[in-house]
């Protein structure tokens, strides 16, 4: 069975159900329709007995996907549907859950960019394969917004205080990295994840019974190569002792510190850290340490549909963050407030505590 629309094409041959986001003059950022699409063949799939493993990709040498279609996002929140933008975030929510919760292995391959929403969709499958082109991230804090689709509850759980880092200072990083922060599995170079697909092929037709998550992990291994070394881990002493600051104030304060005895790379991030919104990234800190404290995924994925409920009906920095960066592509936003001293200390829990107008789950 081969079913096409105009942004996935999604083929279920020899028991391995092939899912492509085919949208690459947009780095298969995700649209409404797609996610739609995405989630009624995941419901077929989950009962088809015929599909054992399922297999995620992108079309294009670019990237797996760039994540959702800000500039339809930003238009609709201009117009002041804010209800449909919510309902945006229901239906991408849903499908991330029904990623992670798949009764069948699902193989994620992020190849090239994979970025907020990208990273919604592969970050909860059974088995993340990075390549030496990926690029993967987290950067909503660009945009005036703060990480979802699961993202806090991944963040949450990486090596030390990565998480506060990559959620407020938008890091993107490579195949390595994704690895050692726990984003990512396997690193398969590009010219192996043909032979990773016909291995799957033959796990998957061999009537291997259980075929569970370590059965898919062992094909992965196979076609794997070790990593080069990672910046992130190199920095990862760095990271801890400036990320574990109670605020983001005090974050930059402690980078500064880093900088004045002689790491200049500490006080560049120090730098980039206070052009980002202030809004942002409070609420990215307060995000973060909270979703440590959840049980799992679905209730992070709610604790991030009321923030980002919370963005979209009350807060101007998204919009501005998206115009910004995507569509005047001026890189000049006007955040409100301006900077992090004019920022409310209990901003974070407030926006915590808003409820949206919809649940996300009912």
């Amino acid at each position: 069975m081969t079913k096409v629309t105009s942004h996935i094409i999604a083929r279920s041959d020899d028991a391995v159900g092939h899912l492509t986001l085919d949208r690459p003059e947009a780095l298969n950022a995700l649209r409404i329709d797609m996610l739609d699409d995405i989630a009624a063949v995941l419901d077929a799939w989950r009962v088809d007995p015929t599909v054992r493993v399922l297999l995620l990709d992108g079309a294009g040498e670019r990237g797996f996907c760039a994540g959702g279609d800000v500039r339809a996002l930003h238009a609709t929140i201009l117009a002041g549907r804010h209800h449909e933008a919510r309902a945006y975030f229901r239906r991408e929510y849903a499908v991330d859950a029904a990623v992670a919760e798949s009764p069948v292995p699902v193989v994620a391959v992020m190849d090239g960019v994979t970025m907020g929403g990208g990273l919604g969709l592969a970050g909860h499958a059974t088995v993340r394969v990075v390549t030496e082109r990926s690029r993967v991230a987290m950067p909503e804090t660009r945009i005036g917004f703060t990480p979802d689709v699961g993202g806090s509850w991944l963040l949450a759980r990486a090596p030390g205080r990565l998480g506060e880092h990559l959620a407020l200072a938008a890091v993107t990083m490579d195949g390595a990295d994704a690895i050692h922060a726990g984003l990512a599995d396997h690193y398969v170079p590009t010219e192996r994840l043909g032979l990773l697909h016909d291995d799957l092929v033959a796990l998957a037709t061999a009537g291997v019974d259980p075929l569970d998550a370590q059965a898919v992990h062992a094909v992965a291994l196979r076609h794997a190569t070790v990593p080069p070394p990672s910046a992130l881990a190199a920095r990862q002493e760095r990271v801890d002792r400036c990320y574990d600051a109670p605020t983001v104030p005090a974050v930059v304060e402690r980078l500064r510190a880093e900088a004045a005895a002689g790491d200049e790379a500490a006080g560049a991030e120090a730098d980039a850290l206070e052009t980002l919104s202030p809004t942002a990234v409070t609420v990215a800190l307060a995000a973060v340490r909270s979703a440590r404290a959840l049980p799992d995924l679905r209730s992070a994925l709610a604790q991030e549909y009321g923030l980002v409920a919370w963005f979209v009906d009350t807060r101007p920095d998204l919009v501005e963050g998206i115009r910004a960066q995507l569509v005047d592509k001026d890189r000049t936003p006007a955040w409100s407030p301006p900077t992090l001293a004019d920022v409310d200390p209990g901003l974070g829990a407030h926006a915590l505590a808003y409820v949206p107008a919809e649940p996300l789950w009912g």
